[in-house]
């Protein structure tokens, strides 16, 4: 019997099928771990709870990070665009490379249908990457789920924290975000 192997793909050969134009704006797919997947279609509440913490961090953020909405971020073996990244700020804007995890402060992924890909693959991802700081907006249950402290490929905390909560960011402590600010009114 023959075994089938997967091909993955390196970050490099990602960028070079872009340049090409193999991989197009229209294809909708980003590099996880070596596998180029494709990203779910946007249904209203994402799309408006994306929004709505876009305007929040930028104003909240203003001169001290960049906000990034849905737009790639370079890690070793991938190159997610998550709902929103928190960066350090680039004077050229990033106009030569995506920004690294050296650059990220925070990152956010929001989830309607996505709970479980974002709160496993994508958190072991961002693990292996040591994000630091990743926390996933469930929209159905109006919670955030916190991960912190990568070590070992894997979070070693991990908390699910209720919209009418606070949480400060880890790169910015003395900011205390009321979360029922990044949910779309009921």
């Amino acid at each position: 019997m023959i075994s089938a192997q997967l091909r993955l793909w390196s970050v490099k050969e990602y960028h070079r099928m872009l340049k090409a134009g193999i991989l197009t704006s229209v294809d909708r797919v980003e590099l996880l771990d070596g596998q180029i997947i494709q990203m779910s279609p946007q249904l209203p509440p994402h799309a408006g709870t994306v929004q709505r913490i876009d305007k929040y961090f930028k104003q909240l953020l203003s001169n001290q990070a960049d906000v990034r909405v849905q737009l790639p971020i370079t890690l070793s073996t991938s190159e997610p665009e998550p709902d929103i990244a928190v960066v350090q700020i680039s004077s050229n804007d990033y106009g030569d490379r995506h920004p690294g995890t050296e650059n990220i402060f925070l990152m956010i992924e929001v989830a309607d249908r996505t709970l479980n890909f974002d709160c496993e693959q994508k958190a072991a991802i961002y693990a292996k990457a040591e994000i630091a700081d990743y926390w996933v907006i469930n929209v159905n249950q109006r919670q955030v789920h916190v991960f912190r402290q990568p070590d070992g490929g894997m979070y070693q905390s991990k908390m699910i924290v209720s919209a009418n909560s606070s949480l400060a960011p880890l790169a910015f402590p003395t900011l205390e975000i009321p979360l029922n600010l990044l949910f779309l009114p009921q």
